[in-house]
């Protein structure tokens, strides 16, 4: 098997990262929760999956097309005459860009979204929905990002970077962190912020279709999909049909694709 660059201080980051938001969430939350144990075992058992998952198919498929990639210098980026650290920040772009459009799509294709739901149909964010993914959706969207790794020649320590900014980021926005006002619209200026990514899980399904960035906000305005709300403690998230403990087991997350819930319009 082929050795991931920076495995282990990328779990052993975004653990720590995961630690210091859950204390924060308890200390100043956005919202009053209660039952936080239970709701975030339940997503946490999810990323253990997830976690199994990622470790078969980010030490198999990608890797090995990253290292045919690297060993051909196939994609754009390889025949390109820019600096090297250009081409690590050109590269970070199209991951971040690719995620962008790979998230639209769970959106708007049947398919994906059954999958999909299932991040959404928590009523409760916190930075535990953060790892609250289907073992299908993360599948998928391992093996639909391997056709750009060849194309553009990204490297396998620029990905294995990404999915590190990425998943820090992911936690971030969805952590139940109240953060003053001032400051979220500075950072949504920049990046995916608490406020901008909570109007982006709200049951009311024209909100839940917008603000489908991952790390940098300018998608979203660049797209035409970036949509604000002034009172985010309104809220109410969710995806209908979903919010009864019934779907909101283990069992009734993993079986969310094949529940018969009407399709996103």
């Amino acid at each position: 098997m082929i050795e991931i660059p920076g495995a282990q201080w990328q779990f052993l980051l975004a653990l720590s990262a995961f630690l210091v938001l859950w204390v924060i969430e308890g200390m100043a939350p956005f919202f009053r929760r209660t039952a936080r144990v239970g709701h975030a075992a339940r997503n946490l058992a999810m990323a253990g999956l997830n976690a199994l998952a990622l470790v078969v198919a980010l030490s198999g498929l990608t890797v090995s097309v990253a290292h045919v990639t690297a060993t051909q210098q196939w994609g754009l980026l390889n025949l390109s005459p820019v600096a090297p650290f250009a081409k690590v920040a050109l590269a970070a772009l199209v991951l971040d860009l690719w995620t962008y459009w790979w998230h639209w799509a769970n959106h708007r294709i049947d398919f994906l979204w059954r999958f999909h739901r299932m991040h959404h149909s928590d009523p409760s964010m916190d930075v535990s929905t953060a790892t609250r993914f289907h073992l299908g959706e993360v599948a998928l969207s391992v093996v639909a990002r391997l056709g750009i790794i060849p194309l553009f020649g990204i490297s396998l320590s620029v990905i294995v970077g990404y999915e590190l900014v990425l998943l820090l980021s992911t936690q971030f926005h969805h952590s139940n962190i109240a953060l003053p006002a001032g400051m979220d619209r500075i950072l949504r200026l920049v990046i995916v912020s608490p406020n901008m990514h909570r109007v982006h899980h709200s049951i009311e399904r024209i909100e839940t279709d917008s603000n489908y960035s991952s790390v940098l906000s300018i998608w979203d305005r660049l797209f035409r999909s970036y949509r604000e709300r002034l009172d985010c403690r309104q809220i109410r998230f969710g995806v209908d049909g979903f919010s009864s403990k019934r779907y909101q087991s283990v069992k009734g997350l993993l079986l969310t694709p094949i529940t018969p819930r009407s399709a996103p319009g």
